[in-house]
C-alpha cells in the first residue's frame, strides 16, 4: 500500500522572462563579466513573486547579493561544470557552446556585489542599455541542474580563479536563499510531473504507469491512471515459515498511485537576519491496494522489500530564481508475522497525506504532518490463530539544491490476528469459528526535520526535529464464537 510521504520537498516553476546577453573580458583572475538590463532585475521591494512549474526541458539561472542594489536577475550564464569536493565552479556564456548548448543549459541567476573595480562596465545600473558588468567575488548564483550538480547549485562565488577552455572558474560556498529573494515573498503549490520521476526497479515484476497531459504510459494491462498520478505495481514472493511445507508460503501483490505536489513559501527579511516566515512540504493524493496469501514467516524484525527507488528533481521558479526541489522515494513491502496464520486478504485504500516544515521567526522550525485514508471493503480468509501485518509503505526524502530538509515514512498497514481454530471470512462471519479474529487496516506516519532546512536563510538546527508519529488504525472485519 503505497504510501508516498515523502516530505519534503518538491517544487518546480517556469518564467519566461527574456534572457540577456553576456560577454567576457578584462583580467580574468578578478572578474567574469554578466550582462546588465532592466529586463533582467527582479527587485527585492517586498512585492508577491509568482511560482509555476517548469517546463521540463527549461533550465534557467538568476544571480544577486543582499544588502546591495543589485537584486537577482535572469542571466545567460550558464554553469559548465561544478566540483561538489572543492566547490569550484565553471562558468560560460551560452554563446560558447557549452552545455546550454548542447542541450541542457543552465542559465543561472545571478545577483552581485558591488566590488569596486576600475572599470566602467562595473556600474550596478538597471539600465536596459548599460553595458556588461563584471561579476565578482561575493556574487550568488542559483542554477538548475548541471555537470556536477545534478541537484542543482546555490553558491556564492568567494573568488575568482581565471580563465579555462570553458570558461571563468571560480571558487565557491554555500549560500542561502534569502541572499536572493530579500524582503519579496512568495507562496505556491507546484505537482511534480509524473513522467519526470527516474524509477530503479529492485523487483523484476514491477511495473510503471503514469498519465500526464498529452501523454500517458501504460504499464500493466488495464492499468488506468488519472491525470498528472504516478502508478506502480509490484508482485513478489515472501519467504515461507521456517520448518513449512513449500505451499505455505505467502505473496503479496499490490499497486501504489499518487499525484504528489510541491508546497514553498518564503516570508520576506525579517526582524534579524533570518527571514520572516519559510514552508517546504510535500502533499498529494494516493490510491493503494494490496493482497497478502498464505503464511508469511516468523522472523524477530519485519522483513523490509523495498522494490523501486524512485526520483526527481522539479524546478521551481521563483520569480527568476529557480528553486531545485530534490525528491528520493523508496517503495517497499514489509511482512512480520509468528509464522503460524494463514491469510487470505484484500483492501484498499484513499487518502491523502502533507509532511513538510514550517518556520517562523519566535517559534523558529516546526513539523507539519497529516494523513486521512479510507478503506473501501475487503475480501478476508483467516485459517488458524496467529498474527500477521504487512506494510506498503515509501520512505521520502525532500530538500533544496542537493540538502535534505525533511525525511517521512508513509506506511498504510494490514493486521490480521487470530485465536484459537478458526476458519472464517469476511463474507460468512463466525462459520467455522472456534476462536476469534480480527482484521485491521491502519497508517503510520513518522519523519524528521534536518538541519539543511536553513538554505532559506534560518538559523541552523542543532539536531533533527521529529515530525511527531501520526497513527492512526480501524477495524475492517471480525468475528468470534
Amino acid at each position: 500500500m503505497p504510501a508516498f510521504a515523502v516530505t519534503a520537498l518538491l517544487l518546480a516553476v517556469g518564467c519566461s522572462s527574456p534572457q540577456h546577453q553576456t560577454s567576457t573580458g578584462g583580467d580574468s583572475r578578478e572578474t567574469a563579466r554578466v550582462s546588465d538590463g532592466a529586463t533582467a532585475a527582479a527587485r527585492t521591494d517586498g512585492r508577491a513573486l509568482a511560482i509555476a512549474a517548469a517546463p521540463a526541458a527549461t533550465a534557467t539561472t538568476a544571480a544577486g547579493s543582499a544588502g546591495t542594489n543589485r537584486p537577482a536577475h535572469r542571466t545567460t550564464l550558464t554553469v559548465s561544470s561544478y566540483d561538489g569536493k572543492t566547490r569550484r565552479a565553471v562558468i560560460s556564456s551560452v554563446a560558447k557552446g557549452n552545455s546550454a548548448g548542447t542541450g541542457s543549459p543552465t542559465a543561472p541567476a545571478v545577483s552581485s556585489s558591488p566590488t569596486p573595480s576600475t572599470s566602467a562596465s562595473t556600474s550596478a545600473s538597471t539600465s536596459a542599455s548599460a553595458p556588461a558588468r563584471r561579476a565578482a567575488v561575493g556574487d550568488v548564483i542559483a542554477s538548475t541542474p548541471a555537470p556536477g550538480a545534478p541537484d542543482g547549485l546555490l553558491a556564492k562565488v568567494t573568488k575568482v580563479l581565471g580563465e579555462t577552455g570553458a570558461g571563468t572558474e571560480v571558487q565557491t560556498e554555500p549560500a542561502t536563499l534569502d541572499t536572493l529573494l530579500g524582503d519579496d515573498t512568495a507562496k505556491g503549490t507546484v505537482p511534480v510531473d509524473p513522467a519526470a520521476f527516474d524509477v530503479d526497479k529492485l523487483l523484476p515484476d514491477v511495473k510503471v504507469s503514469w498519465s500526464r497531459s498529452g501523454d500517458v504510459h501504460v504499464g500493466p494491462e488495464g492499468a488506468t491512471v488519472p491525470l498528472g498520478s504516478l502508478r506502480l505495481d509490484v508482485s513478489t514472493e515472501v519467504p515461507a515459515a521456517q520448518g513449512a511445507p513449500a505451499s505455505a508460503a505467502a505473496s503479496v501483490s499490490g499497486f501504489v498511485q499518487v499525484a504528489p505536489q510541491v508546497d514553498f513559501a518564503y516570508g520576506g527579511a525579517g526582524t534579524g537576519t533570518a527571514p520572516g516566515s519559510a514552508y517546504l512540504g510535500v502533499f498529494g493524493d494516493w490510491d493503494s491496494g494490496w493482497a497478502v496469501r498464505g503464511r508469511a514467516a516468523a522472523t524477530a524484525t519485519p522483513l523490509r522489500i523495498p522494490f523501486a527507488k524512485l526520483h526527481a528533481d522539479p524546478v521551481l521558479q521563483v520569480g527568476v530564481v529557480p528553486v531545485v526541489v530534490n525528491l528520493d522515494l523508496t517503495c517497499y513491502l514489509q511482512v512480520s508475522g509468528d509464522g503460524k496464520i494463514s491469510v487470505d486478504v484484500e483492501q484498499n485504500l484513499k487518502g491523502d497525506f502533507k509532511a513538510g516544515g514550517t518556520f517562523g521567526a519566535a517559534q523558529g522550525w516546526t513539523p507539519v504532518s497529516s494523513s486521512t485514508m479510507t478503506s473501501t471493503p475487503v475480501r478476508t480468509s483467516v485459517t488458524t490463530a496467529g498474527s500477521v501485518r504487512t506494510t506498503l509503505g515509501a520512505e521520502a526524502s525532500v530538500g533544496l539544491y542537493g540538502s535534505v530538509g525533511v525525511t517521512a515514512d508513509l506506511a498504510p498497514y494490514l493486521r490480521g490476528e487470530a485465536t484459537g481454530t478458526v476458519t472464517a471470512t469476511s463474507a460468512t462471519p463466525g462459520a467455522d469459528v472456534q476462536g476469534a479474529w480480527n482484521l485491521y487496516g491502519g497508517v503510520d506516519l513518522s519523519g524528521t526535520l534536518r538541519l539543511q532546512l536553513s538554505v532559506f536563510g534560518t538559523p541552523v538546527l542543532e539536531r533533527g526535529i521529529p515530525l511527531g508519529a501520526l497513527h492512526r488504525e480501524w477495524k475492517l472485519a471480525g468475528g468470534s464464537l
